[in-house]
């Protein structure tokens, strides 16, 4: 389930480009804070997927509310979610 989420969150991401050392820039509507660059779509790609991962492990262990993406609803167990 995990993994679909996290493909389910690289498919919704918005991408644009900056003028910056890192002109790829990457984030997910609904995933507030998570966001990633890179020297090349594929970088700042694979970057996004790190940081969804990392936001997803973070806020599964702190209790967090996890939004629904695209028809995905993570449910966790009560001892995990609080």
């Amino acid at each position: 389930m995990l993994i679909r989420y996290l493909q389910e969150a690289l498919d919704l991401a918005h991408y644009e480009m900056l003028r910056d050392e890192e002109p790829y820039y990457g984030e997910v509507p609904g995933l507030e804070g998570v966001w990633a660059t890179g020297k090349t779509l594929e970088e700042c790609r694979k970057n996004l997927a790190e940081a969804i991962e990392d936001w997803l492990l973070f806020s599964i262990a702190k209790g967090f509310p996890v939004p629904p993406l695209g028809g995905i609803q993570l449910r966790l167990p009560e001892a995990v979610a609080g």
